[in-house]
């Protein structure tokens, strides 16, 4: 039996009996107004925006609330079971810390302390090219803890193949390749407060610690980060590719290899033609493209086109335990969380971190235990209703 995550409920309790209370709120749809108040704009907005209208955002969340969980009753849920395995890794519940970049605009210890918070909870943290820490010293932070890596492709083929070198050498076991933004979608948030992080630098020690990258340059990044982070910018923007282009990656990359950012059935099915081992079911949270599709509308029709060939995993809008529920009742095998830890992060640090993730890990185990469930494994479409 793994771990009862929903002790961490008792855990409040007892502790609001002594007088003390949680650091922020055990809302997750709350966490964003949490983390406004000790925000700048521009890092606030940066995090939080959208593209657009923000319609895509919207999108994501009515798509869950379009779905309702209809409890059972009398089916001895007391003890119950969240572990899974995705890709050969047997994980104590099915989430995994989605990548963020640039998490150094919101706290000083960036992407360690989110790294060391997902490592005591036994989940994957997915480390992001757009980190403000190197890949090594992520590696340092995660210590014994899963982790995997997020690419952002650049076009450099030699310099691609050294990020990808480095992050298998520092023990990064999945490669999730981001198909979604070879260029920033509209967002009049950033746009508006003018507000680029990576332009000072921000979300650079990937490339900034590359030696092939660095090799590329008339001097290093320390004697002209100006130029430094107009050639990585160049690098990783402005080039999209074709399904011909994957062959690479199994040429750079020996473990697994994940998709991110499919929301086309049709995508999907190329996917599991083109032999890779997994998808994300994702629109990038709201952040490329205004009006598209909820991920959660797509879920559905693609595990069933390839559910039975590939890890279908999925993002985009999850916030509470019944989220989880009702994604993986729709098909997905895990979900990344995204936006909630960042703002924990900016909160609290990795305990910020910690307290969100435990949260949210607590009430997907006493939502599927009073639903009715005693794992996740048995989660279908009918433990879920479609509602107006």
């Amino acid at each position: 039996m793994s771990e009862r995550f929903g002790h961490y409920q008792s855990e409040i309790y007892l502790q609001g009996y002594g007088g003390a209370t949680p650091m922020f709120t055990t809302d997750g749809a709350r966490l964003e107004e949490a983390a406004e108040r000790v925000l700048d704009p521009g890092p606030f907005a940066y995090v939080a925006g959208g593209a657009g209208t923000g319609a895509t955002m919207r999108a994501n969340r009515e798509a869950f609330d379009r779905w309702r969980i209809v409890p059972r009753m009398l089916t001895d849920s007391t003890e119950r079971d969240l572990s899974t395995t995705v890709l050969g890794e047997t994980l104590p519940a099915p989430v995994l810390f989605a990548p963020v970049g640039v998490q150094s605009i919101v706290h000083s210890e960036a992407e360690r302390a989110s790294a060391r918070a997902a490592a005591g909870l036994g989940l994957p943290f997915v480390m992001s090219t757009a980190s403000s820490t190197s890949i090594e010293d992520v590696a340092e932070a995660s210590g014994k803890g899963p982790r995997w890596f997020q690419l952002y492709w650049p076009n450099d083929p030699e310099v691609c193949g050294s990020i990808l070198a480095r992050a298998r050498a520092a023990g990064f076991s999945v490669l999730v390749v981001t198909l979604d933004t070879w260029s920033l979608g509209w967002r009049p948030c950033d746009l508006d407060n003018g507000y680029l992080p990576f332009l000072k630098a921000e979300g650079t020690a990937v490339p900034f610690s590359d030696p092939v990258f660095c090799s590329r340059l008339d001097a290093p990044p320390e004697e002209n980060e100006a130029m430094a982070v107009l050639r990585w910018i160049s690098m990783i923007t402005g080039t999209d590719r074709d399904w011909s282009a994957l062959p690479f990656l199994r040429e750079h990359w020996d473990g697994p290899i994940v998709l991110k950012g499919i929301q086309h059935v049709d995508d999907a099915r190329r996917a599991a033609e083109a032999g890779v081992d997994g998808i994300v079911v994702s629109n990038h949270g709201g952040r490329q493209v205004d009006g598209a599709a909820a991920s959660l509308d797509m879920l559905p029709q693609i595990a069933a086109a390839v559910g039975d060939r590939l890890e279908v995993l999925f993002d985009s809008g999850v916030r509470t335990g019944s989220d989880v529920v009702k994604a993986l009742a729709l098909g997905a095998k895990a979900v990344l969380v995204g936006r909630p830890y960042v703002y924990g992060l900016a909160l609290g640090g990795e305990q910020g971190v910690r307290h969100v993730m435990r949260s949210l890990l607590a009430d997907l185990d006493l939502t599927l235990g009073l639903s009715g469930h005693r794992g996740v494994s048995a989660l279908g479409p009918e433990a879920l209703v479609r509602g107006q």
